[in-house]
Formats: C-alpha cells, structure tokens, sequence
C-alpha cells in the first residue's frame, strides 16, 4: 500500500477487530456515534412469542426485574449474534434471520395464528411491524431502551467510513460530510440510508464487523 489508508469507525473497534487492519497498514479511527440507554419498562401479560432485532434490547431485558417470566416465553430475533446473547442467557429461540424483513416473511407465513411481543428501541425500521399488522398478526410492541446520537467532528482527512446502523450514518453527517469517501455497511438497511447521498458503498457479505472489515481489507488490497 503506497499510501496510508484512513478509516473512520462509526464505533469502537475490539482490539481483535482492529488487529486486521493495521496489520494490513490501514490507520484507523474509531468512536462511538451512538450510545445506548438501557430503561425500564412495565408489561402485564405476555403474548405467544417474543421478538428482539437487536443485542441491546436483549440486554435491557436481562436487566429487568422480572427477566425470568419473560424467559419462558420463545423467541424470534434478527442477527446471530443476538441469537447467541439470548441462547447464553437461557432464552429459547425458535428462529433467527439476518434482517427484520426475512424474519417477518417467515412469521407471516408460517406463524400467522399466533400473538408477538417485539422489545424494540426508540428508533426503529417500520417493516417488522407493518408486516405483521398488515398481515393482522397481533403483537404488542414495548420499548426497552433508546438510541442516543453522539455525533463526533472528524478532522483527519480519512478515506473511508465504516457503518454499523443507520443511526450511525444519522449522527456522522451531523458533524461530517461523505464527499469521495468509500462507505462500507453492515447491512442493507445501512446503505439505504446512503443511496441519497452517495452510491460509493459496499454492503458486507453478512452482517458481522468482522465482515465489514474484511471487506475494506479486500476493496484496498
């Protein structure tokens, strides 16, 4: 590499994530552009099935008083690793998808007789729950946390940035422009939110950090 690639991270990086990078050179600048906040929240009785599309929502969940009642109910989820967070926690999962809209075509078509309860966030993509009201599915939908910007000014003159939500492409074109820069997404729901502004994005073969790095790695190689 001729000259130094610089990638801005929309979040904080582990140490076994970044290690790829600068071993391949890359100087790399990672912050959070969001923040979680965990809060209560009040439920009486509980439907069927749970749904959660996120690892935050799991995690306000476990921190609820009553965490144990809500774990003898099944789950639906989106991402593996959300899978993994409730498996690890003694919830039961019935199914997992990689992105809410192949989730709600499975509840939909195979799960239309029976009633959700869906532990969102503040901000949220609408086409879980319109598909199933569309489908007229009960759910019951109770937030469990919300989603803060946290916006950061980067002055670094850098290449490319790095997605992980489309909250954080929000709070990034707060302080920061795209202009030429690549933009790698976790996910399509990512680069959806970019298609206005930009059409230089590259969309991870799954939605992992992991694969969103190794496709930055493989782009500049």
């Amino acid at each position: 590499m001729e000259n130094e690639i610089r990638i801005v991270s929309t979040k904080v990086l582990s140490e076994d994530q970044k290690l790829p990078l600068l071993s391949a050179n890359f100087s790399v600048i990672d912050k959070d552009f969001i923040s979680i906040k965990y809060h209560d929240f009040n439920f009486e009785e509980l439907n069927d099935y749970l749904i959660f599309t996120s690892q935050n929502a799991v995690e306000s969940v476990l921190l609820h008083k009553d965490s144990d009642r809500i774990k003898t109910k099944k789950a639906f989820c989106v991402g593996e690793k959300t899978k993994k967070l409730l498996e690890q926690n003694g919830f039961e999962v019935v199914l997992f998808s990689d992105y809410a809209a192949e989730l709600a075509s499975v509840i939909c078509n195979q799960y239309d007789k029976n009633s959700f309860t869906f532990f969102s966030g503040n901000i949220r993509r609408n086409i879980l729950p319109d598909a199933l009201q569309l489908a007229q599915i009960k759910m019951d939908e109770i937030e469990v946390y919300q989603t803060v910007l946290t916006s950061h000014k980067i002055d670094t003159k850098h290449n490319a940035v790095l997605f992980f939500s489309p909250s954080a492409v929000e709070s990034y074109l707060k302080e920061n422009e795209i202009s030429n820069k690549t933009c790698f997404c976790i996910g399509y729901t990512t680069a959806e939110t970019l298609k206005e502004i930009t059409e230089n994005t590259i969309i991870a073969s799954q939605p992992k950090i992991e694969n969103v790095i190794a496709e930055v790695i493989k782009h500049y190689s």
